[in-house]
């Protein structure tokens, strides 16, 4: 071998070794969203990361308009990201985000959408179904196409499902053949349990509802679908003890984090998270970032995560990585993939 080609050998092996050194360890988003730039409102917005205060409002004045000027102007927030304008650059700037932070998303959105998102990046978006009442009877997403698609493979995860939005408990008995459906099918669920924007029946979800954040909603469903994966989004914010209640209860009940872990103030978010781990639940949190038309938000929560002094290096690991691998249930060959 003569020295100029050992030479640039162990220069290409050094740069191998550095990129892989440099390189985060992976981390499973199991609720991102794939939409249109305008599916928040017309764009750019603003969210809070975090909201310092969620506004005062005179009933006087209308409701949508506030909460509409407090995206626009950042009224409500000291610190702020601002959605892209257009479809592409929302897609694009998601996309380097989950290779940014080596993340691996649960998406749902548009089916269209999807495939075009997943066609682009098919190791990093794992398909999820976007499922609620009103979308069923829009795309025809009865039980029976339902199982067509998850037999196909092309979706892995039933969710969001966003009932709540519509009026609707999980353990209601219209959606009781769907559970039926993914538990037959071993297909897991996420469930819309928590927050939605505030002020929700105000600005278009009229049917919403806050006793439906309480997570005591689920558990009919639970004890009627024993071998059901469910993982409730939002970890049921702001319903702590109803959070603990159920999980301690029904111990095959996960959670991920959602939107909370970057728009709510630091010190509640800090709170309702030490709760839950405190309690003994860190083996069952999983993090979620709720991206939607924000992609700066999916590394903001993982800042958030990884700057949380309560946590140890192990359960850190636990919310980011470990948690969802071993609910989604992925092989040796995949967890190793994602390094």
């Amino acid at each position: 071998m003569n020295k100029k080609f050992f030479s640039g050998f162990s220069f290409v092996l050094f740069v191998f070794i550095s990129t892989a050194q440099q390189r985060p360890l992976p981390v499973i988003d199991m609720h991102l969203h794939c939409l249109h730039a305008d599916e928040q409102g017309p764009p750019p917005l603003k969210i809070g990361v975090p909201f310092r205060d969620f506004g005062v409002h005179d009933p006087a004045n209308d409701y949508r308009k506030a909460f509409t000027n407090a995206l626009k102007t950042s009224a409500w927030a000291d610190k702020f990201i601002i959605s892209p304008t257009t479809d592409d650059s929302l897609r694009e700037l998601t996309l380097a985000q989950l290779r940014k932070y080596n993340v691996y998303g649960v998406t749902s959105g548009d089916p269209e959408l999807l495939r075009v998102w997943k066609k682009q990046e098919p190791k990093r978006i794992i398909n999820s179904l976007d499922w609620n009442f009103g979308l069923a009877k829009k795309y025809g997403l009865t039980v029976d196409t339902l199982e067509k698609l998850f037999s196909s493979g092309e979706f892995k995860v039933f969710g969001e499902v966003t009932i709540q939005y519509e009026g609707f408990a999980p353990s209601d008995t219209a959606f009781e053949p769907y559970l039926a459906l993914a538990e037959k099918l071993d297909i897991p669920v996420g469930i819309h349990v928590g927050c939605g924007p505030p002020g929700a029946p105000y600005i278009g979800a009229v049917n919403y509802r806050a006793r439906l954040h309480s997570p005591f909603g689920l558990e009919e469903a639970l004890l009627k679908h024993p071998r059901l994966r469910v993982y409730a989004m939002h970890a049921g914010w702001p319903m702590i003890d109803d959070m603990i209640a159920t999980m301690y209860t029904h111990p095959q009940l996960h959670v991920d984090l959602g939107v909370i872990c970057y728009m709510l103030p630091k010190k509640e978010f800090y709170f309702y998270l030490e709760r839950l781990v405190n309690a003994g639940f860190g083996k069952r949190i999983m993090f979620g970032s709720d991206n939607m038309v924000w992609p700066q938000s999916i590394g903001e929560g993982i800042e958030t995560i990884n700057k949380a002094t309560f946590l140890t290096a192990e359960q850190k690991r636990d919310i980011l990585f470990n948690n969802a691998a071993r609910f989604l249930r992925l092989t040796e060959k995949e967890i190793k993939d994602m390094f």
